[in-house]
């Protein structure tokens, strides 16, 4: 029989692993307690670091459908469960890492998805999310900006096309 203590904190785990858009699992192994604190801070505002056990939360990501991430549960392991934008939180923990060698990217999962340490990097590489949709209006603004030009040249060289074809005819009956 499972103690309520740990069977509320796998239920919390669970719930968390259901809830975050992605979750990423690191070591933490020789991090000061000051360190975390300015990793947690590094994250962003929509990304939650905690420190867990390794038994508890493989059982928590087994019981949110999220088998992937069974083989990286060894050695001392923190989980930042992201609920916001994965990029932000990514480059956070890559570029916290850079700084301190002590803390190691293992793996993760987004939206389901199993993503090896290097996707992950590879996912801190991105442009954030607002950046990506602004390029894809500024895209698009010069798309329809391009098209109200041909739509007006049409018009246009319609009147001087008719234009010609009236001052030539107009040559054409005064030379009779």
């Amino acid at each position: 029989m499972a103690r309520p203590d740990k069977a509320a904190a796998v239920a919390e785990l669970a719930e968390q692993f259901r809830s975050s858009n992605a979750a990423v699992l690191t070591e933490y192994r020789g991090l000061t307690v000051a360190q975390l604190k300015t990793l947690r801070r590094s994250l962003g505002e929509n990304a939650q670091y905690a420190v867990v056990k390794n038994t508890l939360t493989k059982i928590a990501a087994n019981e949110a459908g999220i088998s992937t991430l069974d083989d990286l549960f060894n050695g001392p392991t923190a989980v930042a469960f992201v609920t916001g934008d994965p990029v932000e939180s990514a480059k956070g923990l890559r570029d916290f890492a850079k700084d301190n060698p002590n803390l190691v990217i293992k793996g993760g999962v987004l939206d389901g998805k199993a993503l090896s340490a290097d996707e992950i990097k590879k996912l801190a590489d991105l442009e954030s999310r607002e950046v990506l949709l602004s390029k894809l209006a500024g895209a698009f603004k010069g798309k329809q900006s391009q098209a109200a030009q041909l739509f007006q040249a049409l018009p246009s060289k319609l009147v001087r096309t008719v234009d010609a074809l009236r001052a030539k005819q107009a040559e054409q009956g005064g030379a009779e």
